[in-house]
């Protein structure tokens, strides 16, 4: 049946029923295209506006890749530049060779092996390392300064990595990580044993990063065989193996580092272990109180005294405890609850020993975070900094300063501020205390900073690829 409809002005339409359901149906599909169009436009345009220029797509990602491989170029050009025509500084490379020697020529008793600045202290890892250095330098300097020279861009690049990874920083940031004058001089012009350690510690941490966990800690391990000041990053990893392993898998990563230590120092351990142990694990030496770049300030009889230790020591736990229950646990209720969620949600021995936590993919972002804040504080409470102890932590000064939320140009003077009291030679009362007070308010900044959250789930992670494809 047709429906005849007859339109006359300033008249009502007339139509049979049936026709009337019809015209109404029809008026509501228009309407209903006439409301979501706009919708379907504007979501669209949002589409198209992302695809081009919303940050973390793929065009902007590249920006930072491309400065950061300017950087190692110009960087590497310094770098020879500095070898060229700055003199070298003869500190410690003489009696890292005399060290050396006497490792070689069979002595195994460490109370033995002494240099011309005194015994050595370090394990037995900075022996393998610096032997290897003599077999292809033949104990000249300038061979070693081109070794260390490319050591350097080893290590930028892989700090590079890192903050390209966990996208904390813009682009242009990434600069600062070159203009340090200090760090330079530390690993092309001394020649430090500091410059080995941190750099695997780096290459551990880009490890973790992409959660390869038991590799990571044995080259973490290794890193500590040259230089015990990496075990002030060991808290926080282990809280993060809380977080990401099962109580087996810590065991077992442990094992293996504890495993890197035996079989590096067992030369020393079969013949002389007590001194062995009691010289290269040493954690209660006094250092010199004309060489501490953050506590001059402090009168010698304080600075070298047992009360300042354990008082240090005790900021250095507390500060470590309070981060963990309020920051790097928050999202999981605090640090006591996570722990007790673990016991309680097994309901057995074997699932509470072989099972992960229930979130358990840690983002680059919190890793990076909670391994840099840790050592910091470490920094801040540490007795004694000397010169050479700045490329401990300088590679975090960036990213720590983008933690807090303070304006970039606050960022930028704090920078400017470390660095310039790390360059005044001597130390002085006021350097120090200059250089004590930038640090505590960086800490203070970033305890003020909201807690980044610390999972990449499994369904925004699906999410985000559906919506990639989409694009």
């Amino acid at each position: 049946m047709h429906c005849h409809v007859t339109v006359l002005p300033n008249q009502p339409t007339t139509c049979s029923p049936a026709g009337q359901n019809r015209l109404a149906a029809s008026w509501i599909y228009r309407r209903a295209v006439a409301v979501r169009s706009p919708a379907i436009m504007a979501r669209t345009r949002v589409v198209r506006e992302s695809s081009t220029s919303s940050p973390g797509q793929p065009a902007d990602r590249r920006r930072p890749l491309h400065f950061a491989a300017f950087l190692l170029l110009a960087d590497a050009a310094l770098v020879a530049l500095i070898i060229a025509f700055v003199p070298y500084t003869k500190i410690d490379w003489d009696a890292y060779m005399s060290q050396v020697d006497a490792f070689r020529e069979g002595e195994r008793d460490y109370t033995k092996i002494e240099g011309d600045t005194g015994p050595l202290v370090y394990p037995a890892g900075f022996l393998y390392v610096y032997s290897a250095i003599k077999f292809l330098t033949a104990g000249q300097v300038f061979p070693a300064q081109i070794l260390f020279g490319v050591l350097y861009i080893v290590n930028l690049s892989l700090v590079l990595l890192l903050y390209v990874k966990s996208e904390v920083l813009p682009w242009w940031a990434l600069g600062l990580l070159c203009l340090s004058k200090r760090v330079h001089s530390i690993f092309v012009l001394r020649l430090f044993n500091d410059c080995v350690a941190m750099t695997l510690l780096h290459a551990a941490m880009v490890l973790i990063v992409y959660h390869k966990w038991y590799l990571g800690l044995i080259i973490f391990s290794g890193a500590v065989s040259v230089k015990m000041n990496v075990l002030l990053f060991a808290p926080s990893l282990f809280l993060l193996m809380l977080k990401a392993m099962s109580i087996k898998g810590i065991f077992v990563a442990l094992l293996g580092a504890a495993g890197v230590q035996v079989l590096l120092g067992l030369p020393f351990l079969l013949s002389h272990p007590v001194e062995y142990i009691s010289r290269a694990f040493n954690l209660g030496r006094v250092f010199i109180h004309f060489w501490s770049v953050n506590f001059k300030f402090v009168p010698e009889k304080l600075f070298v005294s047992k009360e300042l230790a354990v008082t240090l020591l005790v900021f250095h736990l507390t500060a470590l405890m309070v981060f963990a229950h309020y920051k790097w646990f928050k999202h999981e209720g605090g640090l006591l609850r996570f722990v007790h969620s673990r016991f309680k949600d097994a309901t057995s021995v074997q699932q509470l020993i072989s099972c992960k936590p229930i979130r358990s993919n840690l983002s680059k972002e919190h890793i990076v975070t909670v391994m840099f804040v840790g050592n910091f504080i470490g920094i801040v409470c540490a007795r004694s900094l000397h010169y050479q102890f700045y490329s401990w932590y300088f590679y975090s000064v960036p990213f720590l300063l983008w933690r807090t939320q303070f304006p970039t140009l606050v960022r930028i003077i704090l920078f400017v501020g470390v660095e310039l009291c790390w360059n005044v030679y001597p130390s002085t009362a006021y350097s120090s205390l200059l250089l004590l007070f930038l640090h505590i308010f960086i800490l203070f900044g970033i305890w003020s900073s909201p807690a980044e959250y610390p999972y990449v789930d499994k369904k925004d992670k699906t999410n985000s690829n559906k919506m990639a494809k989409t694009m």
